[in-house]
């Protein structure tokens, strides 16, 4: 199975906090910062700083541990 990542970002004023999975890291940051996607969350709140991310060897591990993440934002 493929490597993941869950990761952490934000904007310039640290108001606003995003999780997300990814299997290439790098890539994906590259994404949100060059607003790739412009109907997006982070496009729109201006999500563009990477604030913490964790490995994990299998995709589905990152995907529980975002899950864990987003709950505890509530």
């Amino acid at each position: 199975m493929k490597a993941g990542f869950v990761y952490i970002m934000t904007n310039k004023n640290n108001t606003v906090l995003y999780t997300g999975v990814t299997s290439n890291l790098p890539k994906r940051v590259n994404e949100h910062k060059k607003h790739f996607f412009e109907l997006s969350f982070t496009s729109k709140y201006n999500i563009n700083k990477l604030i913490y991310w964790e490995s994990f060897q299998e995709i589905g591990d990152a995907i529980y541990r975002e899950k864990q993440i987003q709950d505890r934002k509530k």
